[in-house]
């Protein structure tokens, strides 16, 4: 796995570098995201925290990667010496670049494999750092909800680990309550099963329901929790999950945050995994 330098850098607001202890030298791996959506929104915090002062590598798969490549071209990504791209296997068989993956057997596999990979990783990038100044050794760890299983790695090495969840707060506060919104679904006025994600009741995502709620157990032991939200948008939320452990942060918006980021080459910088077509908007 060749190590990459990128473009790249940002975060929010929200989230203070002191959050983390004294800035000098703060080293923040982001691993890894399989979906699109999920990407777009890790790459968005990865460049808000860029911009608050930390070194960033940006943990892709080694198939997203090479679609990556395919999409944005040979070159990319590439540029900033302190915004680096890393890759890990996702432990599937080989695959059509030209074709999906799976998501739910890839999101399985990360799920059971990620944390022997990222270990590795992480051991790797540390003993470079021992080697060289120009990378400090990693402090944190944010990951994708779904991969809490890394929360192992964080644990072992002595850091802080920040989960995703890059949806709502409302999604989060209904998995956290699943048991109890199953128990009671009949039962609650004025709702009904058009009220809640379809995965709950449509007997099609048992095995995503139960990498989520595995997930949900492990997130107790995780440094924090970060949501795609901001407090204006889902406040009653957001307090009703206070007393939740791990602490619960907002970190929107993030689009707006990204637009205030002063360093303009960071907006160069994508992870499509698709070639964009711009016709349209012409």
């Amino acid at each position: 796995m060749k190590r990459r330098a990128s473009k790249d850098r940002v975060t929010k607001s929200f989230i203070e570098p002191e959050a983390f202890g004294p800035l000098k030298l703060k080293h923040e791996a982001s691993s890894t995201d399989i979906i699109q959506s999920h990407i777009n929104v890790m790459l968005k915090v990865a460049k808000i925290l860029h911009s608050k002062g930390f070194h960033i590598t940006f943990v892709n798969t080694e198939f997203n990667h090479q679609k990556v490549l395919l999409s944005r071209g040979p070159d990319s990504p590439q540029g900033l010496p302190d915004f680096c791209f890393e890759t890990i296997p996702d432990g599937l068989p080989p695959s059509d670049l030209n074709a999906t993956q799976d998501s739910l057997a890839l999101t399985e596999s990360i799920t059971t494999n990620g944390l022997g990979y990222l270990r590795s990783l992480i051991s790797r990038l540390n003993e470079e750092s021992s080697k060289s100044s120009a990378y400090p050794q990693v402090s944190c760890i944010v990951t994708d909800f779904i991969m809490s299983s890394t929360l192992e790695a964080a644990e072992e090495l002595g850091i802080q680990q920040v989960l995703l969840w890059p949806m709502s707060a409302t999604v989060l506060d209904i998995f956290h309550h699943r048991q109890l919104f199953e128990k009671f679904l009949l039962q609650l006025k004025d709702m009904g099963l058009k009220d809640f994600p379809t995965f709950f009741w449509d007997g099609v995502n048992d095995r995503f329901l139960t990498i989520v709620t595995q997930s949900m157990e492990q997130s107790t032991t995780a440094s924090a929790i970060i949501v795609n939200t901001f407090d204006a948008l889902e406040r009653d939320v957001l307090d009703a999950m206070k007393s939740i452990p791990p602490s619960i942060y907002s970190i929107g918006p993030l689009q707006l945050l990204e637009e205030q980021i002063p360093n303009k080459l960071l907006k160069t910088i994508g992870n499509n995994l698709l070639e964009e077509h711009t016709e349209c908007l012409e």
